[in-house]
């Protein structure tokens, strides 16, 4: 048997070259810098405080509070979601989905649900004896439900502007 027999040899690699050098998904470092950034950060940190304020006492008590922490800890993470998909610009690679109509309904539906989460919070304040910790964290969780509030309605403001320019346009 003749062991000079022809192999054929691979100058390329068989393996698929991929552009390393780029990312599918861009970093847009100016959102944060614009109005609905600035309000879509201070969302997060309001209903973050809403949520740890109110966690750091006995509030399970109270099916009040236990209502308060369901609407702040799904609008915080409904929330992140949304600064994700705008910070990577993953609204633009995902024309089927309408972002301005999305965008409107959610900021105008989570200021109408702060809204009255916000003043659930308020009224169950009342049942905490004053100057103890669950009073003061849910005094101060009840002013920042209401700062959310005003967040989520000013990102629904600046939402129905740009939603109605788009209908003006088509």
């Amino acid at each position: 048997m003749d062991r000079t027999a022809v192999v054929p040899t691979r100058r390329g690699s068989s393996l698929p070259q991929f552009n390393t050098s780029t990312s599918t998904l861009a970093f847009d470092q100016h959102f944060t810098t614009n109005a609905k950034g600035i309000l879509l950060l201070a969302e997060i940190l309001s209903g973050m405080l809403v949520w740890i304020l109110i966690g750091g006492t006995d509030y399970f008590h109270l099916s009040a509070l236990c209502w308060v922490m369901f609407v702040a800890i799904l609008l915080w993470i409904l929330t992140i979601c949304l600064l994700v998909i705008y910070l990577t610009r993953a609204h633009n690679r995902i024309p089927q989905i309408p972002w301005t109509t999305l965008s409107l309904c959610f900021n105008c539906s989570a200021a109408a649900l702060y809204l009255v989460t916000a003043v659930v919070d308020v009224i169950t304040v009342n049942q905490a004896i004053r100057g103890r910790h669950n009073y003061n964290c849910w005094a101060a969780s009840a002013f920042f439900a209401f700062l959310a509030t005003l967040c989520y309605a000013g990102s629904g403001y600046l939402s129905y502007r740009l939603w109605k320019t788009k209908e003006e346009e088509q």
